[in-house]
């Protein structure tokens, strides 16, 4: 859903809180309104979002082409879940390369969907696409996919047991043995490599005419509502939420990206 148009400004409006483990009913609420508060902002920012997406174009192709070549063995009609996926990038995308996939659509913000929905029918694919607006636990009962996509959504999961829920919810909606493929910003946060990352990652995004206080209020938003991880937890965190391990394919600057198998014997 997210790939990072303006992180920092967007970081500024959400106001996610850490949940702890052994939540009660109470703290499971509060999570669902956090769900709702970022929904808010994504409903705002939906028209003209394909248009800032822009300069991260080389990322989003990167990923993409890679994400062509894992899928390759699915079933000529295959059924692919996006997670998240706020425009439809990259169900755009796979639905030109593979004209017989069928594809459904998961997004909170109703705005973002709606954009979603429009380019489908702009660009013809919109007969093979199932809307649903709303999260992967709500879907009704349909017809297991082969794959999933969920591009920067579970880095806003800020505790660890309930990201892992999350992938749960994904792989229950999988075939056995289908595939997910995911992607979120990923590094050992504070280390002098984060840090270097940091700098060259804000230098991109301002097209390297930084403010001086860039760098330092992107971390302090990031530290506050976005759970960056290292890779090794990130694939933990996948693993305990019903897949085998997760091979990482790709990284650019901040996005790390794996694929996994849903996993028949992990209690899915």
């Amino acid at each position: 859903m997210i790939f990072q148009i303006s992180l920092t400004h967007l970081i500024n409006l959400i106001t996610l809180k850490p949940l702890r483990p052994l939540q009660s009913i109470r703290h499971r609420n509060r999570f669902r309104m956090n769900q709702e508060e970022l929904k808010a902002v994504f409903d705002k920012q939906a028209y003209g979002y394909e248009e800032q997406q822009k300069k991260l174009a080389p990322v989003h192709e990167g990923l993409y082409f890679q994400l062509e070549w894992i899928f390759s063995e699915l079933p000529k009609t295959a059924r692919i879940l996006c997670v998240g996926l706020g425009a439809g990038a990259e169900l755009s995308y796979l639905a030109r390369k593979f004209p017989s996939w069928r594809f459904t659509a998961v997004e909170p913000s109703g705005a973002m969907l709606e954009v979603c929905r429009q380019r489908a029918e702009r660009e013809g694919y919109i007969s093979r696409c199932i809307f649903h607006e709303g999260y992967v636990e709500s879907l009704p009962d349909i017809e297991l996919h082969n794959a999933a996509t969920c591009f920067m959504v579970s880095q806003f999961i800020l505790d660890n047991q309930e990201r892992s829920r999350f992938f749960r919810t994904i792989a229950e909606r999988l075939e056995a043995n289908g595939i997910l493929v995911s992607a979120d910003l990923s590094s050992a946060f504070g280390t002098t490599e984060y840090r270097a990352l940091l700098k060259a990652w804000v230098s991109m995004l301002h097209a390297a005419n930084v403010p001086a206080d860039a760098i330092e209020k992107t971390h302090s938003a990031w530290a506050k509502d976005v759970s960056i991880l290292p890779p090794d937890d990130i694939k933990s965190i996948i693993r305990h939420g019903g897949f085998e391990s997760p091979v990482q394919f790709y990284q650019a600057g901040f996005v790390h990206a794996w694929f996994s198998m849903r996993s028949p014997g992990n209690g899915v």
